[in-house]
């Protein structure tokens, strides 16, 4: 018998031994959901003594050489996405292996007042049942390829301006929608109500649904879900890769999305919540501050392991402007722990994600800082942290900058009409990271202003703006890639968006830009916009590699290269249509130069040291 198999022999007599205590799902690969499951004590969501907060399971894995500390949750009977279950003995945590080979596992299972979101949870008390057990599985490499991200490895970051994906060693650049922030007010989630009539059905995309996302849907009769998995297939098929919605909710501008538990019945939340001028009491006086709904948030992990599969960039806004006050006053206490925990331990397995501070984010300084310490130091694969905050305050960054901070990126948004300040804003936090010791991952997920930002196809044609201010704009100043937002004043708004096909052109011109930059070694790349005519980019590798965005309406593009020397070729690529043409470049370096434009439309052109 082959080594190989014999150990897989020896591993499967030993899970088998344990296996009244753990049952171990999924696919035992790198970078895949790995789910071990174990029988504690039977409690309810609205039990006496609060699961969510006075249970803490932790699991170690490790492979000998290092340890992921992985905090596990309550899952009531451990099909709630299908049952609607709202108590039940399964308690489970999920793992990621960055590794191929031997795992080991041991479980603390712990008792105690507030003990989930203790320092450590040392001086409790054992909860008994599975505490202390321990066992080994061994993980293969991965089968996946394609968009699939378990195919690219977690995304990571590692001191660049851009995440790296670990498998590929590529750098990650992404395009998507930052658009309806509400995404998961949809119908077949299980008690989501419907104030200010928002809860969506994303019924135009019943038509995208994919058999690949059966494994995926919910309900009793696993028929729930189809709508989303399809829009989300639809996005895919449009090569992007990235989505964003908001995770909580409450009092803000849709009222409908929140993992928290209702303290009413949903017509009551609903009819309350609605009253959208008068009535901002709900986190006060209706939601449960520190108990969940378990059955919606399995029935969220659906569409997150179809976004994974799929190749989606999972941005989770855990909080908007409206609301960023209300767990703990703004400070990180009780309230904000728990659902930052309860959080990670349900969704941080997946390989690329990142987790965002606050949408519009108002908090102080110092609250924002421990908020970000404290999910740096639960998050076992140290995802990127972002903070978004309005254009006009954007100054909020600057005391997080630096090595001391475990912020490790932007969200901007922008507010002119034509993207027009949408390049500097990246150039300046690009710049300003490096200068002070620790580069930023820096994103552009609001472009434009609100009321319009990226309108519906029908409405703008030539998308020229969109494209040159905000597109590449952010890429040619170093940014990692750009999310669209909807604009309120247009159909498929932020808020009421339930069609994606609305910006199909943009979504295509959108992977052009990505995979051209794809292509280029980035993270030796830095903007000098001062060698091309104002208005223009310049993305370069001095003296090696110069990229650059001609704007639309001249005839002509000029490049100074007087402080080089030696000859330089390239070729022209065409933005709107995503193709070089066969037209070579050569120029001589030494001087300023003018070139001819293949027409006055915009037009790139990548000229390399021959």
């Amino acid at each position: 018998m082959k080594k190989y198999h014999v150990i897989l022999f020896v591993l499967s007599l030993l899970l088998f031994s344990c296996q009244e205590k753990v049952q171990v799902d999924g696919e035992l690969k790198k970078w895949h959901k790995i789910t071990l499951s174990f029988k504690g004590p039977k409690v309810s969501e609205n039990d006496d003594s609060n699961p969510f907060l006075n249970y803490r399971m932790d699991v170690a894995f490790s492979n000998g050489k290092e340890t992921f500390l992985v905090p596990g949750y309550f899952a009531a009977d451990g099909e709630a996405h299908i049952t609607s279950a709202s108590e039940g003995n399964i308690w489970r945590v999920h793992f990621s292996p960055n590794k191929v080979g031997e795992w080991s596992y041991k479980v603390s299972f712990k008792k105690g007042i507030n003990v989930a979101v203790s320092d450590n949870s040392h001086g409790f008390e054992s909860a008994g049942y599975f505490d202390g057990t321990e066992g080994v599985f061994y993980v293969d490499e991965t089968d996946k390829d394609g968009a699939d991200m378990r195919a690219k490895g977690r995304l990571q970051y590692v001191g660049e301006h851009y995440l790296k994906e670990a498998e590929t060693g590529k750098w990650f650049i992404k395009v998507g929608a930052d658009a309806p922030e509400n995404l998961l007010a949809f119908d077949d989630f299980d008690n989501t109500p419907n104030a200010l009539g928002l809860r969506k059905n994303w019924s135009a995309h019943a038509q995208d649904f994919s058999r690949d996302a059966l494994h995926c849907l919910w309900g009793e009769n696993a028929d729930k879900g189809k709508n989303l998995l399809g829009a989300i297939n639809y996005l895919s098929g449009k090569k992007m890769n990235a989505f964003s919605f908001l995770t909580f909710n409450v009092d803000g501008d849709d009222r409908n999305v929140f993992p928290h538990l209702l303290k009413v019945d949903l017509q009551t939340y609903e009819d309350s919540a609605s009253q959208k001028k008068t009535y901002k009491r709900a986190w006060k006086e209706l939601v449960h501050h520190t108990r969940f709904d378990v059955s919606k948030m399995a029935q969220w992990e659906q569409v997150f392991e179809y976004g994974t599969q799929k190749g989606m960039f999972l941005h989770f806004k855990t909080q908007e402007t409206e609301n960023d006050h209300r767990m703990d006053g703004g400070d990180c206490g009780v309230e904000r722990k728990v659902y930052y925990r309860e959080l990670i331990a349900r969704f941080a397995h997946h390989p690329a994600l990142n987790w965002n501070m606050g949408e519009e984010n108002t908090q102080k300084t110092q609250q924002v800082k421990e908020a970000v310490d404290y999910v740096h130091s639960i998050d076992p694969y140290h995802h990127l942290i972002v903070l978004h905050t309005f254009p006009e305050q954007e100054e909020r960054y600057t005391p997080h900058l630096g090595p001391e901070s475990n912020l490790t990126g932007t969200s901007n948004q922008l507010k002119d009409t034509k993207f027009r300040d949408v390049h500097s804003r990246v150039v300046r936090w690009v710049k300003a990271s490096a200068k002070a010791g620790k580069k930023w991952v820096v994103a552009v997920d609001e472009p434009g202003d609100a009321g319009h930002a990226l309108m519906p196809d029908a409405e703008d044609e030539l998308r020229i703006e969109a494209r040159g201010n905000a597109l590449w704009g952010t890429l040619m100043g170093g940014g990692c890639g750009v999310e669209w937002y909807f604009g309120y004043k247009h159909p498929h708004s932020d808020l009421t968006c339930q069609d994606w096909r609305s910006r199909d052109e943009m979504w295509e011109q959108s992977y052009y830009a990505a995979e051209f930059l794809r292509s280029l070694p980035v993270d030796k790349m830095f903007s000098k916009d001062e060698l091309v005519a104002e208005g223009d980019y310049c993305f370069c590798q001095e003296g090696i590699l110069y990229v650059v965005y001609f704007k639309y309406g001249t005839k002509q593009g000029h490049i100074d290269l007087s402080g080089q020397e030696g000859s330089f070729k390239g070729q022209w690529y065409n933005p709107r249509k995503g193709i070089y043409i066969d037209e070579e470049v050569k120029v001589v370096a030494g001087q300023k130069l003018t070139l001819d434009k293949p027409n006055n439309e915009d037009w790139v052109l990548k000229l390399m040291k021959h």
